[in-house]
């Protein structure tokens, strides 16, 4: 009895589908779906054609990878164009027909479509495949099928109750899935502004790290703000507990505080920005790598990274060597004897300085930059002599100045006999009878 009832349903279904099938209404959507892929068609070549941006692949000019990742959804336009213009579809069938089933369905398959061709080409991170590949394309076919809402029933069934907290499996559900979309879209949204804010030549790099900190700020703000809508959380409550939780913590967190807001300073008045050579009070010394809310990294020459704590740079003393003028001038100081022809000692130390191609030299320099060798006092054993040069940058790392015009200036002075004097002990040995 039961298999006749079941033959006799199957039967009647199949009646059912033929009948529909079969009906004006059907092939009047199967119309309008192919007038709807034709349409799609024909605007995706027509942007692909006019568009300068989709037509040929950028290779230089600002903002290029953002140019390139625009290039490469020029495969996508037909995906997508499909499924608005089905979109639009559904509606017209709507109110001429009557009828939309068909069209509904096309929709389905053609987003699930677009997501199988973006999840092929674009996407190459495995997390967000997976998410693709086992949670967003499910959803699509649950909606084609008409399940999602049984489905999201279901699951709302399934609930726990503590205290005033009502917890479900469809709210942790929605919270996993829009919670890894927003860290996406967060993270992306992040690294784009940052981009088009650090591409800005007419802005100086303190200027652009601002605004670069500033809007990474804003997005973790805004996606934390999302998250906790999607958990069902009063802003409101949040704000009383938030500001008793401030002052609690306040105390605590003072050197944090400090720290960043001495860090908005800094980057607003531009004392130090990213590639000075700082100098602290306490000596150490290093080149800005990272400029952070909350420290600095000083790179030495020897290999190590110096963290400062930006407070330091606001309440203590510091140097500066490059920030406004990287030309630095240097001396070397050295003794040669009384005897020594000075007017010959000075034009061969200039000169040899001179030859070396880190200093600055050449007569389009004012005076004072050019090498120069003078004395600079008179000794027990010798007269000092002091040179100076200037060069661009330390001398140090990679622009070692110094001990080369040392070696450079000892081996001038013995190629003309100077003599560098050195101090003489005499010895009288008294006869121990006298």
């Amino acid at each position: 009895m039961d298999i006749e009832l079941l033959k006799t349903k199957i039967e009647k279904l199949a009646r059912l589908t033929l009948d529909w099938t079969s009906s004006s209404e059907f092939y009047s959507q199967c119309g309008l779906i192919l007038l709807a892929i034709i349409v799609s068609l024909s605007l995706a070549q027509a942007l692909k054609k006019y568009s300068p941006i989709l037509n040929k692949q950028p290779e230089k000019g600002p903002l290029l990878r953002l140019r390139k990742n625009i290039y490469a959804l020029a495969d996508m336009l037909f995906p997508l164009m499909t499924v608005l213009t089905l979109s639009m579809a559904v509606d017209l069938s709507e109110k001429i027909i009557h009828q939309s089933e068909v069209v509904k369905i096309a929709v389905s398959l053609a987003v699930v479509l677009t997501l199988y061709i973006a999840l092929k080409r674009f996407i190459k991170t495995k997390y967000i495949k997976f998410f693709i590949k086992w949670i967003l394309i499910p959803i699509v076919f649950l909606q084609v099928f008409g399940l999602l809402d049984d489905v999201t029933e279901y699951l709302k069934s399934i609930s726990i109750q503590i205290g005033s907290i009502h917890i479900s499996a469809f709210g942790v559900t929605r919270l996993l899935v829009f919670g890894a979309v927003i860290f996406w879209l967060g993270r992306i949204s992040n690294n784009i502004g940052k981009q088009i804010i650090h591409s800005q030549q007419d802005l100086d790099v303190g200027t652009r790290e601002v605004f670069a900190k500033l809007f990474e700020v804003t997005v973790v703000v805004v996606v934390f703000i999302l998250l906790l809508q999607l958990l069902g959380v009063n802003l409101t409550a949040l704000a009383v507990f938030g500001g008793a939780l401030g002052v609690g913590l306040g105390f605590g967190l003072q050197a944090i505080a400090s720290n960043f807001i001495s860090g908005i300073i800094i980057l607003l008045d531009r004392s130090i920005t990213t590639g000075d050579y700082i100098q602290l009070e306490d000596g150490r010394s290093g080149t800005i790598r990272e400029l952070n809310m909350r420290s600095a990294i000083l790179e030495t020459y020897d290999g190590k990274d110096i963290m400062v704590p930006n407070e330091q740079f606001i309440t203590t003393n510091f140097v500066n060597w490059t920030h406004k003028n990287k030309k630095q001038r240097y001396p070397i100081e050295f003794t040669v004897a009384y005897d020594t022809d000075l007017d010959l000692l000075f034009k061969v130390v200039r000169e040899v300085v001179a030859t070396h191609p880190k200093v600055l030299s050449g007569d389009e320099l004012p005076i004072e930059e050019r090498p120069d060798a003078e004395i600079a006092g008179f000794g027990d054993s010798g007269i000092n002599i002091l040179v100076e040069f200037w060069m661009e940058g330390i001398d140090d790392g990679p622009n070692r100045v110094g001990a080369d015009l040392m070696h450079m200036i000892w081996n001038v002075l013995k190629e003309n006999s100077i003599e560098i004097p050195y101090p003489h002990r005499y010895v009288k040995l008294l006869n121990s009878n006298d």
